[in-house]
């Protein structure tokens, strides 16, 4: 059975609140870096720095983060921008959906390798099935699942749908 949790309306609304919470927090920043997992972090943190870049003065940086998401340890992880470029700022870092923890604690652990001013997390679907100590500072929708279900998210054109099977 397929349940349809947030339609295409439910999803833009919580990007741009998502985007004013950033936003608040970092509102003396003069740049941002939106740090996405690729796949539907990626898609998810693009949305955002689109509102972002519309309600704020500040420079938004997308970078692209690459890993394994099945065995992040034996690839590693990669950013499409340098370590230089996001030295000392305010980052978020982005994924669909907050599952067991494991792509973003190594996320995180990235760039703590680096001197940062900032590092806040966002997802759209918090599921709370977490095996390590992180959590989402900024969320769309916390969800009680089994661990048998899965969430599915789609980003399409005009047609961004999270689903529960």
């Amino acid at each position: 059975m397929v349940n349809r949790i947030l339609t295409h309306e439910q999803i833009q609304h919580t990007v741009k609140r998502i985007a004013y919470q950033i936003y608040e927090a970092n509102v003396n920043e003069k740049e941002i870096v939106v740090a996405g997992i690729v796949g539907g972090g990626l898609n998810f943190a693009k949305k955002i720095a689109t509102v972002l870049k519309k309600i704020t003065d500040a420079q938004i940086v997308l970078c692209k983060l690459q890993m394994d998401k099945k065995n992040p340890l034996r690839s590693g992880v990669n950013t499409s921008i340098a370590e230089a470029d996001y030295k000392n700022k305010s980052i978020v870092l982005v994924d669909d959906v907050l599952n067991s923890g494991t792509t973003l604690i190594y996320g995180v652990h990235h760039f703590l390798k680096t001197p940062i001013k900032q590092l806040k997390t966002a997802v759209l679907v918090n599921r709370n099935h977490k095996k390590y100590p992180i959590k989402a500072d900024y969320k769309g929708i916390s969800l009680s699942t089994s661990l048998s279900e899965h969430i599915r998210v789609e980003f399409e054109s005009k047609n961004d749908a999270v689903y529960l099977e």
